[in-house]
């Protein structure tokens, strides 16, 4: 889980140090937000859930449900759209008062249909994590 978290946190460096100028914020939430959602692509589910806010102070038990309700979301798209082939990144809003954040992503199932989808985040201690 950890593992997952210093990936995240050097692709947002990679981001804001990458060409010697500083990364647009709205391009840094969309990009987490991905990452994030890519995860699950990977099979790698407590790794997206270590990207929920509050997850670290979550019981294990909690933790497990839910790593295997996002296990089952998965399957059940599976079911339904023969699978996710990509997430996509459209655009990114941020609040920078309330440090909130809407991630617009498109999601490309293997079926060859799509949709958007709207990932919620909130900046702590300047990670942003979903809400």
């Amino acid at each position: 889980m950890w593992r997952g978290l210093t990936l995240l946190l050097a692709v947002v460096a990679i981001i804001l140090l990458g060409c010697g100028k500083e990364a647009e914020p709205e391009k840094v939430v969309a990009t987490t937000a991905k990452l994030y959602y890519d995860y699950l692509l990977d099979g790698r589910y407590d790794d997206y859930v270590a990207g929920i806010d509050g997850a670290d102070s979550l019981p294990g038990n909690y933790k497990e449900q839910l790593r295997d309700n996002i296990k089952m979301f998965m399957d059940r798209q599976r079911q339904l759209h023969k699978g996710i082939a990509t997430f996509g990144i459209v655009n990114a809003e941020i609040d920078a008062e309330s440090h909130t954040a809407n991630a617009f992503l498109v999601v490309n199932y293997n079926d060859s249909t799509s949709e958007q989808i709207v990932v919620p985040l909130v900046e702590r201690g300047g990670v942003w994590r979903m809400r």
